[in-house]
């Protein structure tokens, strides 16, 4: 046993998606595509009597973190130094249960493979309805497609080969509940059978998977998905 390990986790924001839940949560998820920054969470776990999860100096629950150490079978201190916003669609808690996982296997020598610890966490945030697809989004970095939903064993993703300057802004917190919401009001299937969520993403006709060519147009395309679900100032 280690007396502490640290991960650092990229913050994730998503561009468009369609959400996908199941009763079986290794199974539930998002279609959809966005990109990872260069902040993100910096996760440090050390061994403790009683789990306690700190964020930036202070004390608070986040229900994904607790599910992964439940589903490890460990006690740990979570401390986490966040350079993006909690709350605000940039995967904190997705960040923070992955990195919690990471961590934590070095720690207690859990001996678990990167996709054990990343479903892990995944099922961690399905569970606690603060996320869908962050989480193996934030495992694959740069800018990840993910085409089918679930987690690793279970998903497909494809991703942009590119790097670029990203500037971003918050306009305040936004809950998982709310976006998913959100989605079900515009994503009602149109006379052709495809939502407006997959529109936006000019999907082939056989599929409303979004595709890595289309994303080339990513300049435009997640803005008007998010202007007709109401999640973004018009």
């Amino acid at each position: 046993m280690r007396e502490e390990a640290t991960a650092f986790v990229p913050g994730h924001i998503t561009g468009f998606f369609s959400a996908h839940p199941n009763e079986d949560p290794t199974r539930a998820g998002s279609r959809g595509a966005g990109l990872t920054l260069s902040d993100g969470v910096e996760v440090t776990v050390s061994p403790a009597a009683e789990s306690v999860v700190v964020l930036d100096g202070r004390e608070i629950d986040v229900e994904p973190v607790t599910g992964v150490l439940e589903s490890l079978g460990v006690s740990a201190r979570v401390e986490a130094r966040a350079e993006i916003p909690l709350g605000s669609g940039f995967g904190v808690s997705g960040a923070m249960a992955l990195g919690t996982a990471l961590a934590a296997n070095q720690v207690f020598d859990c001996r678990r493979s990167r996709n054990e610890l990343v479903t892990i966490a995944h099922v961690a945030e399905v569970r606690a309805g603060t996320g869908l697809g962050d989480v193996v989004a934030q495992a694959r970095g740069g800018v990840p497609i993910r085409l089918e939903p679930g987690g690793p064993a279970l998903n497909e993703l494809d991703g942009i080969p590119a790097r670029s300057r990203v500037e971003y802004v918050s306009f305040g917190q936004l809950s998982t509940a709310r976006c998913c919401r959100a989605i079900r009001r515009c994503c009602r299937p149109r006379a052709s059978g495809r939502s407006n969520a997959s529109s936006t993403n000019r999907p082939s006709r056989r599929s409303s998977r979004p595709r890595a060519g289309s994303l080339a147009r990513r300049n435009y395309s997640p803005r008007p998905f998010a202007t007709r679900s109401r999640m973004s100032p018009r």
